[in-house]
């Protein structure tokens, strides 16, 4: 039997919105208020599958979650681009105007800041999940407080909605990615995309090196990221993302990388969501 796929939020959110699009609209769900939390589910084996939002087109990388996969040596299985479109939803029976304070996540708060411009008696209160703000109405039947969340979670909460797609830039996406604890099934036929990691010196040439081989040997570079090493001072740990069309290419690229970087790692293989 399948266990539920664990996601960062509740019912109603971006992360489950993924889950009924990549997986199935009917498929069971772990719900949790924290990435910690989700790679908890995975560690603890209460779910084998879990969906984690890895970087949005407005906001870039989400960098902690890049730190999970690779501290708990993890594996990115697949990839789902999700169109992001914030509504402003309450309790039936009121307008903007009757709307007192609006609470949401950070990030949905700040992708809507234009929007409020035009409210100024509206009061921006932070909140742990959108989706989790619209249920707390719903439930408590609570007035003169708004939400941001998407048109699933009014509709599964039952709020109506006051204002559709409010996001300041219109064509907002987030890439999530699919995580397992190890990948022993992997159909070299479909896979034409990596998510790699390794660590260099801070010296001149060692990052240009490590390019022209993914360079020589066809790969394209989509995605870089660096993180300071904490522990180590002046050495950066980078995370990059590469496609390619044939395996052999790819094979050929991370036989020499192994060579050339320290601490080198695959943090998955997987089918690029873009082709």
């Amino acid at each position: 039997m399948k266990k539920p796929i664990a996601i960062q939020g509740i019912k109603g959110s971006f992360h489950h919105e993924v889950v009924q699009n990549y997986f199935n609209v009917d498929s069971e769900v772990v719900e949790c208020m924290s990435f910690d939390s989700v790679v908890n589910a995975l560690l603890e084996k209460k779910t084998d599958e879990v969906v984690m939002a890895l970087e949005n087109s407005i906001a870039g990388s989400i960098i902690p979650n890049y730190a999970l996969i690779d501290s708990y040596n993890l594996s990115i299985v697949g990839e789902y681009y999700l169109g992001i479109e914030h509504c402003l939803m309450a309790l039936g029976g009121q307008t903007i105007e009757d709307i007192k304070e609006v609470h949401s996540h950070p990030m949905a708060l700040l992708q809507c800041k234009s929007f409020f411009r035009a409210y100024p008696h509206l009061k921006l209160v932070e909140a742990k999940d959108t989706a989790d703000v619209a249920k707390q109405i719903a439930e408590q039947q609570i007035k003169g407080i708004a939400a941001i969340a998407s048109k699933n979670a009014a509709a599964l909460y039952g709020i109506n909605l006051l204002a559709e797609s409010i996001q300041t830039i219109k064509h907002n996406e987030t890439r999530f990615v699919i995580v397992k604890r190890n990948d022993l099934q992997k159909d070299k036929s479909v896979i034409n995309k990596a998510s790699l990691k390794f660590e260099l010196d801070h010296k001149r040439g060692s990052l240009a090196a490590i390019l022209n081989v993914l360079s020589d040997c066809r790969l394209n570079l989509t995605k870089i990221q660096s993180l300071p090493k904490i522990e180590t001072p002046w050495k950066y740990a980078f995370f990059v993302d590469v496609t390619f069309d044939t395996y052999k290419d790819y094979e050929k690229a991370i036989a020499i990388l192994s060579l050339m970087a320290e601490n080198f790692k695959i943090l998955g293989e997987y089918k690029n969501a873009r082709r």
